[in-house]
């Protein structure tokens, strides 16, 4: 007499090439899913750009307008009442000096928090952490106050130095000079170099990541600034392009093709700035002050 045994079957796993292959497809497709929401208010935004007054309002949504026209980009840039070409400058002008003083100023403060010793180094810079805890409208009204007693109303100082008083490029920048051996400076020390041509020569080549990071994410809020820059710039031969294009708004009227225009004209800037930073800005996130 015979007796048959079962065999049972082990479940089969998947491999581990499988496994991996399997992974970069879910990464890539909730990659690819988050730029799709989006891209689709830039593309929204530029195709409402080029579309008629009459096709605004359609119950039918078009992606691709019935009738491309120019007619909103023409209007904006030819209004006297709304100079675009001056805002354009004023908004250049104010975002460029910004980020360049909030990289010097950040980053000389961070290396003295991050290397330096003096009393009260700790405590200080605790007491600068709390402020990222507190909303910025606290600081409106005491920096309003303070500009207005300079005498730094209407004028583009009274935008950019408040600006230089952030606290996150002095956090970012020092959590990046961590990162970075003390051997380096210790081995420029013994060669006989001082402390600042120790940052200028050892320390700062070490951090163009950070850097340029540092001036996308400044450059970014200061272009995108509305709210300061409305309380302090009055006049429209100094206002910015955010305060500027508000008065596209009306209380009983709007008018949509127009702004639309005007924030693809906000928008380009900023986007070529990223598009020309963004490998640095890769760089300081995948690397840690030093390439392996």
């Amino acid at each position: 007499m015979t007796t048959t045994t079962a065999t049972v079957q082990e479940p089969r796993f998947l491999s581990y090439r499988a496994r991996k292959i399997l992974t970069r497809v879910l990464i890539y497709s909730l990659m690819a899913l988050v730029a799709i929401i989006i891209i689709i208010p830039i593309i929204w935004m530029f195709s409402t750009s080029l579309k008629l007054k009459s096709q605004l309002f359609s119950r039918e949504i078009h992606w691709i307008p019935q009738v491309i026209t120019l007619d909103n980009y023409t209007r904006i840039l030819s209004n006297p009442s709304t100079p675009i070409g001056r805002w354009f400058v004023n908004t250049l002008i104010v975002s460029t000096i910004t980020t360049a003083l909030v990289l010097v100023v950040d980053a000389l403060a961070a290396y003295a928090y991050a290397r330096l010793e003096f009393p009260g180094r700790r405590v200080l810079f605790t007491m600068l952490l709390a402020t990222l805890f507190l909303p910025g409208v606290m600081f409106l009204v005491p920096n309003f106050v303070t500009v207005a007693q300079l005498g730094m109303l209407n004028k583009f100082s009274g935008v950019i130095i408040p600006a230089l008083a952030g606290v996150f490029g002095v956090y970012f920048m020092r959590q990046f000079y961590e990162t970075i051996p003390k051997e380096l400076e210790e081995a420029a020390y013994i060669d006989g170099a001082g402390t600042f041509q120790t940052f200028l020569q050892v320390v700062l080549p070490l951090t163009k990541g950070a850097l340029a990071t540092l001036a996308v994410i400044t450059f970014l809020a200061s272009w995108n600034d509305f709210l300061w820059a409305l309380l302090v710039l009055k006049d429209r031969a100094v206002q910015t392009l955010q305060p500027g294009l508000r008065t596209l708004q009306g209380a009983y009227t709007s008018e949509y093709g127009l702004m639309m225009a005007g924030a693809v004209i906000v928008a380009v800037p900023v986007l070529l700035v990223y598009v020309f930073l963004q490998r640095y800005v890769v760089q300081s996130v995948a690397t840690s002050g030093l390439k392996g």
